[in-house]
């Protein structure tokens, strides 16, 4: 039996990377359906192929309230509910020091990584409240936790997910509906070698494992991530396992985020020294 079994799934930015991988996990565990929305109408299309009759795709841009509006419409219409919103659509938006930053790239960069989420979230409440039942969960990022890590706008929409997560948690608490979200580390997909992306397949596959190779002694569990690992975490979220989580900001990133490798620390700290310790007197 699996954790999926029954459920109606959607998922933005399903056709590549994280997305992708959670729609394989989806399918693995039994979902009875998944349609995807992706701007990658065609890789998405060659995903659903492979997959068969359980997954379907539909164009969407998730800064457009339309678009989003009518991809859960849509799984409603067929499917006729939708138990889990997985709101994952991103990209790395603006770069560069803040007193060189455009309007412009600001206003893209909220839109797709804060606006995204928020429109996944309004819509899918929009048909759980009725049925009294259903998950949300988002893709957030390590770098909502920590500054340093990601471009200033980045690190600062995926904060602003992980807040709102949970303040729409609480609302929806009383619906029956769980909202959460997960804060992956580094992990490896295309968008790591997103400037290799126009020469080729292998290129890209090249990129990608100089990436995680280059990685993996930066990260305490001594491996980058990869786009699975946080498939099975939001499929966790997602599932039934997690019936009485809500509200949490789940952090997948090989330990990243407890700071250096302790390898990495300066050797009086990890080995193990003969010192006399003296309680100060009076104390």
């Amino acid at each position: 039996m699996g954790r999926m079994d029954g459920k109606v799934a959607v998922v933005t930015g399903g056709a590549s990377g994280i997305g992708e991988a959670t729609v394989r996990r989806f399918v693995q565990e039994g979902a009875r359906a998944v349609v995807i929305g992706d701007l990658q109408h065609e890789v998405g299309e060659d995903l659903a192929a492979e997959l068969g009759a359980t997954v379907s795709v539909l164009h969407c841009d998730v800064t457009r309230e339309a678009d989003v509006a009518a991809l859960v419409d849509s799984a409603v219409d067929r499917f006729g509910r939708l138990d889990v919103m997985f709101n994952n659509a991103g990209f790395g938006g603006a770069v560069g020091p803040i007193d060189t930053m455009s309007v412009d790239d600001f206003d893209l960069t909220v839109d797709v990584l804060l606006k995204g989420a928020f429109l996944g979230m309004k819509h899918a409440a929009r048909v759980m409240k009725p049925a009294g039942r259903g998950s949300i969960v988002s893709t957030s990022s390590g770098a909502g936790l920590r500054t340093g890590s990601m471009p200033h706008l980045y690190s600062t929409c995926k904060a602003a997910v992980i807040h709102l997560t949970r303040s729409v948690a609480n609302e929806l608490a009383d619906d029956g509906i769980r909202v959460n979200c997960v804060c992956p580390g580094f992990v490896v997909t295309p968008l790591v070698a997103r400037r290799a992306l126009s020469r080729g397949r292998e290129v890209v596959a090249e990129r990608m494992e100089q990436e995680r190779v280059a990685r993996a002694d930066t990260i305490p569990l001594r491996r980058a991530g990869e786009a699975d690992d946080i498939a099975r975490a939001v499929l966790f979220l997602a599932s039934d396992d997690a019936d009485w989580i809500t509200g949490d900001a789940l952090v997948v990133d090989g330990g990243a985020l407890t700071g250096p490798p302790w390898r990495d620390h300066p050797r009086w700290m990890r080995e193990s020294q003969h010192i006399t310790l003296h309680r100060p007197e009076g104390r």
